[in-house]
């Protein structure tokens, strides 16, 4: 009986190594050139790409705003406009050779002891471009390059000086629903009195100048021109828009088709949210497309730190919270684990804060070592989130510039 099941085992034995070993052995040689290959090709990608990143001058640009801003956000709309950037990476030579990428930028809000200061952060390619942008939507504001804020904070986690909270933001629906925008809080009229209007952005505002001396609280959005990530119901590829239309379907039900073959047109069983949703997805389709990333940080002094800042991070943006649209929820936070065991000595924890922390610092979310999935933001949307207030945000720490700047009398002597 033993010596059976041993010629069985044997025979069996030969069968697999006719059957998968000996073919493998033979295709082995010709599969070594191709791995190879590929791990070549993707550090070949990495190093050209940290190259060309590594060749770009940054510079932070700080916007200091007047006290009085008639403006609407449309204003800031138009200066957006001016970062959709897609051309560069159009042939294989600047994707492949040069390693060149999409264009971004970095949209910051910062509070440092209690002082309000706006930023962007841009390359020196586009400085002037984006200067000409500001001074042409707002001739009153002054617009400064400075030194990055976020060298003078050294972080280094339980040994050092500093604490620090943060956390990420993402869409809770699809990207093409839209957040809460100016459109939708009455922004877009004309001549309405300050008193009268309903800025979301103030919400944030009033948070950034409510710390004191020895904290900051430093909020960073990563944009650029949107890429295409969908995957449509072919395989192929699309963008948010090809989302959007998508879902518009899905809503309307027009493509659902009957016995007969025939469309079953179905806008008139809609309800009137459903209808206004797809009013919204359409408006907002109309509008140029960003990727987006978007962060806070929370740092103090070990004696100043403050943990109430921990739930405000967590609602920072839901003033841009629309129930039937879209919102934000957070995301990569560092507040904490719930239980102990989780994390034995706050290792982990640490662990997160200081790569979050790097992060934020070398504007990582596209590129590099600490890339995130991006979501979609429009430019009205983003321009909702990000830009100037008026005489609406009383903040007495929110700097602004003290004079009103006009041009000189035509008939000053000289």
């Amino acid at each position: 009986m033993i010596i059976s099941m041993n010629v069985t085992e044997t025979f069996l034995f030969q069968d697999f190594y006719n059957q998968v070993l000996a073919p493998f052995f033979v295709i082995f040689p010709y599969l070594i050139p191709i791995v190879l290959v590929i791990m070549f090709w993707d550090v070949w990608l990495k190093y050209v790409r940290a190259r060309y990143r590594a060749s770009i001058n940054w510079v932070l640009l700080e916007i200091k705003v007047p006290k009085e801003i008639h403006k609407t956000p449309l204003a800031m709309e138009i200066v957006l406009n001016a970062m959709y950037q897609t051309g560069g990476t159009t042939t294989w030579i600047d994707r492949y050779w040069k390693g060149k990428l999409r264009e971004d930028f970095s949209l910051e809000m910062v509070s440092i002891d209690g002082h309000i200061k706006f930023f962007i952060r841009v390359s020196s390619f586009f400085k002037n471009i984006i200067e000409a942008q500001l001074y042409a939507q707002y001739p009153d504001i002054e617009v400064y390059e400075v030194p990055d804020y976020t060298r003078y904070v050294n972080y280094r986690g339980k040994e050092g000086s500093w604490s620090m909270v943060g956390t990420g933001y993402k869409l809770v629906k699809e990207d093409p629903y839209p957040i809460k925008t100016y459109v939708d809080f009455g922004m877009d009229k004309e001549g309405v009195k300050e008193e009268f209007k309903i800025d979301p952005l103030t919400s944030v505002i009033e948070y950034l100048g409510s710390i004191g001396q020895g904290e900051q609280i430093w909020i960073q959005i990563m944009i650029r021109a949107a890429t295409k990530r969908y995957r449509k119901k072919d395989g192929t590829k699309g963008d948010w828009k090809d989302e959007g239309k998508g879902i518009i379907d899905k809503l309307t039900k027009r493509n659902e088709k009957t016995e007969e073959g025939t469309p079953v047109f179905k806008m008139m069983m809609m309800t009137k949210g459903e209808l206004e949703t797809i009013a919204a997805i359409e408006r907002s389709m109309s509008k140029l497309g960003f990727d987006c990333g978007i962060r806070a940080l929370y740092l103090a002094k070990n004696e100043k730190f403050d943990p109430s800042n921990i739930k405000a991070l967590g609602g920072l943006l839901r003033a841009f919270t629309s129930q039937s649209l879209n919102s934000f929820t957070v995301c990569h936070q560092t507040f904490g684990f719930d239980y102990p065991w989780q994390d034995y000595n706050k290792i982990r924890i640490t662990k997160k804060r200081r790569e979050q922390f790097e992060a934020y610092k070398h504007r990582g979310w596209f590129y590099g070592d600490h890339t995130e999935k991006p979501f979609v933001l429009t430019s009205e949307e983003l321009a909702t989130i990000y830009h100037f207030p008026g005489g609406v945000a009383q903040t007495p720490t929110f700097g602004r510039i003290p004079s009103h700047k006009s041009e000189a009398p035509v008939n000053l002597p000289i």
